[in-house]
């Protein structure tokens, strides 16, 4: 094990684990491209939540695998799931929960590589506006920024809500972004509460703004807030696109497995040098320490675990209204075929 991972791991609290990783020069024989131009819809990429996806273009990952990529940037999740399902934008990089979602009206898209085997949300008060916080109770009446309405930011909302006796319509939820829109609108008072992702939550903090209501950065806590492992971020897209499109589907995984795995074996300063910068929020500690507090959320190998798409569907099940669960074929939402492949070859 590498210095480098020694250290992040020590940082985020990990350095009980002894797990050697796998180097990430997977020698893999070239798939047949039917498509080499693709582009990829994401909200909010600078968020570490989708890492692997900045690391797979700024290392190179996806021209390795023969592929011209280019990322289309949206303030939120929902929004670069709205303009794949459009079909502006061939692949999504987004939350896996919507592969789910998505199939309750009768679209079916799939997941293929991982990014995050936990959400990595944390919903957070604003200490002006919300000092009296005493219980979820509170919430009501409140209005809580998301980085957009639909998201898995609002899917973490939704959930903590209903699972403490309250609904949406108790509060107001408010699109804010995954950057610095959302911490000048709680620095501003615009939002009493904020579902977000790091470098903002650590920023934020830092600078005492807020304090954490519900944490889903760590897999302990994920398990203890809905009940088992869930998947976060993932590319996913059409099945049509994949049926139609194999040897793309594969190369992307390709370059996606060897983010996942550079991830793993780099420290927190060669991450941050290969970002770019305004990932950093201007501040480089509080991005370090983002990685360290979300690095154990990360995926290692772009698998997805099938207890956690089952964990996903329950989740939903227990906040929307009308959702019937028994309709769901999970078995459709997702694939580690892909992955399987990338890791043997």
């Amino acid at each position: 094990m590498s210095l480098s991972r020694r250290h992040l791991l020590k940082a985020a609290g990990l350095s009980g684990l002894a797990t050697v990783w796998p180097g990430i020069g997977l020698a893999q024989s070239a798939p047949k491209l039917e498509k080499t131009d693709v582009s990829i819809a994401v909200g909010g990429k600078g968020l570490v939540y989708y890492l692997p996806l900045t690391i797979a273009e700024q290392k190179g990952f996806f021209k390795e695998e023969g592929l011209n990529v280019k990322v289309a940037d949206f303030a939120g999740g929902s929004k670069a799931l709205q303009a794949v399902v459009g079909g502006s934008a061939d692949v999504c990089s987004g939350a896996f929960e919507h592969t789910i979602s998505l199939q309750s009206k009768k679209q079916f898209f799939r997941a293929f590589v991982l990014q995050g085997r936990a959400p990595m949300i944390v919903l957070a008060g604003n200490k002006k506006t919300l000092a009296g916080y005493k219980s979820p109770a509170d919430l009501k009446g409140k209005k809580i920024g998301v980085t957009a309405p639909g998201s898995s930011t609002n899917m973490l909302v939704s959930f903590f809500l209903d699972k403490h006796g309250l609904k949406d319509s108790d509060v107001s939820i408010i699109g804010v972004g995954g950057g610095a829109g959302a911490v000048s609108a709680l620095r501003a008072g615009q939002i009493d509460a904020l579902s977000n992702l790091d470098p903002v939550i650590s920023l934020l903090d830092g600078t005492g703004d807020i304090f954490t209501i519900a944490d889903t950065r760590t897999l302990k806590d994920t398990q203890a807030i809905f009940g088992g492992p869930m998947p976060a971020g993932c590319l996913y897209t059409a099945q049509k696109y994949i049926d139609e499109n194999p040897g793309t589907v594969q190369a992307l995984t390709n370059a996606m497995v060897k983010a996942d795995k550079w991830i793993q074996t780099a420290g927190p300063d060669e991450i941050m040098k290969t970002v770019p910068k305004n990932y950093l929020l201007g501040n480089p500690e509080v991005y370090k320490l983002a990685l360290t507090r979300s690095f154990e959320g990360l995926s290692p190998d772009g698998r997805i675990d099938p207890l956690g798409a089952e964990t996903s569907l329950k989740a939903q099940a227990a906040y929307i209204a009308g959702f019937k669960a028994e309709a769901i074929d999970l078995s459709k939402c997702w694939t580690n075929d892909f992955t399987d492949k990338a890791a043997n070859a």
